[in-house]
């Protein structure tokens, strides 16, 4: 940002400040730090105990406005623009997540929660329409995932890793090419997304159902071609998820993970022991594909993506039945022709085209002797 826009932007949030005392302590409070936010482009909204707001304009964090806010201040700004459901999640669990529309500016996802005992709030605008895969500069190869007919697919990565903005992609990708009936659960919805080829049910839990088990046996009763699932949060999801993959729907799902086999393993390790030799046959048979991806920083500026992929296939798959999982990512490289990719050889394609360094690479590879290879 240059120094003018500082100066603009701190005008407009003093401008906000000084008509503090006119507004109501509830959610209008919190609709003019919206305005400012679109204002500015800022993709996030930071409300701490402690400090005045904050928004990330262009990846940076600016404090915008004098006065430190409370945490009474935080809670009687939001929660009027939580649902019922989420308030209660809040009082319940000190955390909980809602969409809000407002016209003519957008939709936010919202989340409250509380951090040293006080309530907090951060708070992202939503695109106003789902991505397309070429625009998120994925590696080559990624569109395989909307091209799969049937199957558990899981789009694996760090908090903040674009997982979300994947799926959506892969839902455009479908309902572009394809005349099929997606059914996508979700908490909160984040893309819209707008009937091309396909037909698209989105369901939010809390509002259009209770919870995620219940969404997704009611999905499988409406004759769905494709079921989103925003996360598996819980086994008893995982488990109807599983079946769902197994008996011929494709179910496109998002975990917090690292790499493929952690992946594997995490979704294992949500199950009581007794019960994991039973899960990973299961998995086996459901598991189409797994594709974990990271950001980091792009030589021009910003960030870009990198990735691995496997497509699983019979080797794969006794892997997973045996619990060998540390060869997953050889099975990768054997996959090849399937399409299938290792995070490293991604690195390299990015390292070559010139748009990310190779240390930043290098930190980023798992096997560093794969990554020297696949630079040549």
């Amino acid at each position: 940002m240059t120094g003018a826009d500082d100066d603009d932007l701190d005008r407009l949030a003093d401008e906000l400040e000084s008509a503090r005392q006119d507004l109501p302590r509830d959610g209008s409070r919190l609709a003019g730090w919206l305005d400012v936010m679109g204002a500015r482009g800022a993709s996030d909204l930071l409300l701490l105990a402690g400090e005045p707001p904050v928004l990330r304009v262009h990846g940076s964090i600016v404090r915008v406005g004098q006065a430190p806010l409370d945490s009474v201040d935080v809670e009687e700004m939001v929660l009027p623009l939580m649902p019922p459901h989420a308030r209660q999640a809040y009082q319940a669990r000190g955390s909980a997540d809602a969409s809000h529309r407002v016209s003519g500016l957008g939709r936010f996802r919202v989340n409250l929660h509380r951090e040293r005992g006080r309530a907090a709030a951060a708070i992202r605008m939503l695109p106003s329409r789902a991505p397309t895969l070429a625009s998120l500069s994925l590696p080559a190869g990624a569109d395989l995932l909307s091209r799969l007919t049937r199957g558990l697919v899981i789009v694996g990565g760090a908090t903040g890793s674009g997982k979300t903005t994947t799926i959506a992609a892969l839902i455009e990708e479908i309902n572009r090419r394809d005349a099929k009936h997606i059914i996508t659960i979700e908490d909160p919805i984040e893309y819209e997304h707008v009937n091309q080829s396909s037909v698209i049910q989105q369901v939010e839990v809390g509002i259009d159902a209770p919870d995620f088990p219940t969404a997704l046996r009611s999905a499988l009763r409406q004759a769905p071609d494709v079921i989103v699932i925003g996360e598996m949060r819980d086994p008893e999801t995982m488990q109807i998820a599983l079946a769902a993959g197994e008996t011929g729907h494709l179910v496109l799902t998002s975990l917090h993970t690292t790499d493929v086999p952690s992946t594997i393993g995490r979704l294992t390790d949500s199950f009581p022991a007794e019960r994991q030799p039973t899960i990973r046959q299961d998995i086996a048979a459901a598991l189409s594909a797994v594709f974990v991806q990271g950001l980091l920083p792009a030589a021009a500026g910003g960030l870009v993506p990198a990735a691995e992929l496997l497509v699983v296939g019979y080797g794969a798959r006794q892997h997973i039945r045996r619990n060998t999982l540390q060869h997953l990512h050889q099975e990768i490289t054997i996959s090849r022709k399937q399409g299938s990719f290792t995070l490293e050889e991604s690195l390299a394609r990015l390292v070559k085209a010139g748009k990310v360094s190779r240390d930043d690479a290098a930190l980023r590879a798992n096997h560093p002797d794969d990554f020297a290879h696949a630079l040549g």
